[in-house]
């Protein structure tokens, strides 16, 4: 599902990431993890084809991605639900209207797509706070809608950037096990996380990999982790 080769990348001339390598099977689980300014978030976007790296190959779903095609890069993205840290809900919108948005954005009638939109907020618990606007909501609550909104498409990949960071561990525990669910309906996730606690509790729940990020380099984790 998703190739990287040599890939390199940098910011204002300090090279972030160094030629890393990385293959991920469809409907895997993978753990990124490393010290904060590792480049977790960076390479996140590298496959959510944001950035495009300065050095390397990407492929994802089977393809070579084509740096001057950005019609290319519009649809691939389309089979990418994407979970960020700080929510980016839209705050004059429902939770409810949150969670269509993807679908709207996408052209789709929502008279055809309302029941997806009234089971995922079951999904994640939200059903009393369906009609309730972000300023609202608790954290927890927040990143739940957020997952909800991310997986309305039924995107095959799920990139999660540190979905836990704003939240307790008692909640963290309940985002990791929505995806962990996804993951078993045949979703590749990949979540970024500098909590060790979250990725050992995970142990239990799923068969994940781990992989660090330290100076620009990747590397599978220990597997005492």
């Amino acid at each position: 599902m998703i190739s990287l080769e040599k890939i390199s990348f940098g910011y204002d001339g300090r090279t972030t990431l160094k030629e890393l390598d990385l293959e991920v099977p469809a409907g895997s689980f993978h753990f990124l993890t490393g010290p904060s300014g590792a480049g977790k978030t960076t390479l996140l976007k590298l496959l959510h084809l944001e950035h495009r790296p300065d050095t390397g190959r990407i492929g994802l779903f089977g393809e070579d991605i084509q740096p001057a095609d950005p019609r290319q890069r519009t649809r691939l993205r389309r089979r990418i639900g994407v979970v960020f840290q700080d929510f980016r809900l839209i705050e004059h919108m429902s939770v409810s209207d949150n969670i269509a948005l993807p679908l709207r954005l996408q052209g789709k009638p929502m008279a055809t797509h309302g029941d997806d939109v009234i089971e995922l907020v079951q999904w994640v618990g939200l059903t009393e706070r369906a009609d309730a606007l972000p300023r609202t909501l608790s954290a927890g609550e927040k990143q739940r809608a957020a997952i909800a909104r991310a997986v309305i498409t039924s995107p095959e990949l799920i990139i999660a950037d540190e979905p836990t960071g704003n939240i307790d561990a008692e909640m963290g525990m309940r985002i990791l096990r929505l995806l962990v669910e996804l993951n078993r309906l045949g979703k590749t996730v990949m979540v970024a996380t500098h909590d060790l606690g979250l990725i050992r509790a995970a142990k239990s729940l799923v068969s994940a990999r781990t992989l660090r990020l330290s100076e620009g380099r990747l590397m599978q984790a220990a597997s005492d982790l």
